[in-house]
């Protein structure tokens, strides 16, 4: 077996092969868009590459074949509750089931993150945001949503022997779209109703600027102190709703308004695997044309909660369970959609937890971020709850 660095058209079009390879005789397997996995380790595409530095490797048979592949990172921004060293990452693993592989990728990562001066190393995570690419499947391995990892069975297995060990699970939750609310949803919903000043909206695609800047408002109110995230600007968030524009579905996007000022939101999107399954890693100008007339005539069956949440003025005050039902009315009797799966929730967070089984959903599947320190003899701690 031999490790290559990934220097070269050759060795990135190996690295890319990797996975497909790995995953042929695998019916649940959908390849990503090869633009997508291109983009993550483009600087001129990648804003993480600013602040950041990247390697990646893969591993060769005998016979010149790509049996395995890694990629590790560091970045000044990827911080963790607790943490008082620095720590690395590595992602985008993929391996035959070999220990002495799976060891030898997993050593070329962290030799070169201890040359960067790390300490520690998490992973499988994204060179860039937590929304894709983040985690490893230890339950649940069916077909994975639009932007998340799939892996073998064998892997948590793999990585455990190597001494990775889990800092946090990430539980994913669905449920069938038709249904009763808990009753709590309901008499919320009505007390607010009565209240009055509260109302609930679906995200018009005509006047997609203005949902951008009340999600900038929300956003930068209930998420951006929490680890890992920083205030989004207004231009960050146009450029966001713009690249998203061609996806959304206006029946299952909602903000939740107090006299007109945003102080929730509730974004799902279409599941896009359940068309780019069939692309095959490809995305030109046939499979645009075949996005569109599917999604215009066969329509997607499947939507993926992507982000959740109230700003904190308003939290216990009912503005969720108003929202929720609001939404649930439009959803349930003039949409498609027939199931729905939230992204993953860290298992250290509980509130949102705890929120996603009071509407109902059950845990689907769970991923887990590993971490390995480097000095062996530091005890190691899991991920504190928040």
């Amino acid at each position: 077996m031999q490790i290559v660095e990934v220097r070269s058209p050759q060795t990135e079009a190996l690295f890319l092969e990797t996975s497909p390879g790995l995953y042929k005789n695998d019916p649940n397997y959908i390849r990503p868009l090869d633009k997508d996995m291109d983009d993550v380790f483009n600087p001129a595409k990648n804003k993480s590459f600013k602040d950041g530095k990247l390697n990646r490797w893969v591993l060769l048979d005998s016979n010149g074949n790509s049996i395995g592949r890694i990629a590790a990172f560091t970045s000044k921004k990827y911080k963790n509750k607790g943490d008082k060293i620095p720590v690395g990452c590595f992602g985008f693993f993929e391996c035959i089931n070999d220990r002495e592989a799976a060891f030898l990728l997993l050593d070329t990562a962290k030799n070169w993150l201890k040359n960067e001066g790390m300490e520690a190393m998490d992973g499988p995570v994204n060179f860039g945001e937590r929304d894709k690419w983040w985690g490893l499947v230890v339950e649940g391995f069916y077909s994975p949503l639009y932007g998340m990892n799939y892996n073998h069975p064998y892997y948590p297995d793999l990585f455990k022997a190597y001494g990775l060990e889990v800092f946090y699970y990430q539980n994913c939750y669905n449920r069938m779209v038709m249904g009763e609310l808990e009753p709590r949803f309901y008499e919320g919903h009505k007390k607010l109703a009565e209240r009055g000043g509260f109302s609930a909206r679906m995200v018009e695609k005509s006047n997609i600027e203005k949902y951008a800047l009340d999600f900038v408002k929300v956003y930068n109110s209930a998420w951006a102190k929490h680890e890992g995230n920083k205030e989004m600007t207004e231009q960050a968030a146009k450029k966001l709703f713009k690249a998203m524009k061609p996806v959304i579905d206006e029946k299952i996007a909602w903000f939740a308004y107090y006299k007109d000022e945003p102080i929730g939101m509730y974004i799902n999107i279409p599941d896009l695997n359940q068309i780019f399954r069939k692309f095959n890693g490809r995305f030109g100008l046939i499979e645009k044309i075949r996005f569109v007339l599917f999604k215009r005539f066969v329509g997607f069956k499947k939507m993926v909660g992507i982000i959740f949440g109230i700003v904190p003025r308003f939290h216990g005050s009912g503005a969720d369970y108003f929202m929720i039902v609001e939404a649930a009315k439009v959803i349930q009797h003039q949409s498609v959609y027939q199931e729905t799966e939230l992204q993953w929730i860290g298992d250290w967070n509980p509130k949102m937890n705890n929120i996603a089984k009071h509407l109902g959903f059950s845990v689907c599947r769970r991923l887990a971020t590993f971490r390995y320190l480097f000095d062996r003899t530091i005890p190691f701690e899991r991920h504190p709850f928040l």
